[in-house]
């Protein structure tokens, strides 16, 4: 998932790599939208932000895992965008050797 201001981007893909969703997603969508999913990888670039949205994805039972942004740069595949980030952000998560950045708690934030 790519975070910014208000809208999100959603890339699901199977363990495959076959493209499951692309969605935007508003920032009072997002709960719900993976609340309605069934328990699944998320993964993020690692930012303030996502150490929040991680602990709540979290609490609805998915694994999440955040990503340096260093690490995701190499897999955009074209334009810079939203939709291409978070499909770079999905492919990342899925490389067996990625390296993760630990979901911080709020008081370590």
């Amino acid at each position: 998932m790519d975070l910014a201001k208000n809208v999100f981007q959603a890339h699901g893909a199977s363990a495959a790599g076959e493209v499951l969703f692309r969605r935007k997603l508003r920032r009072d969508q997002v709960l719900g939208f993976f609340a309605a999913q069934p328990p699944c990888l998320v993964a993020m670039e690692a930012c303030p932000g996502a150490h929040y949205w991680g602990r709540e994805i979290g609490k609805l039972g998915h694994t999440v895992r955040l990503i340096a942004p260093a690490y995701v740069k190499p897999f955009v595949k074209r334009q810079k965008n939203d939709a291409a980030d978070a499909e770079a952000i999905c492919e990342a998560a899925q490389r067996p050797t990625m390296r993760f950045v630990a979901v911080k708690s709020e008081a370590k934030q």
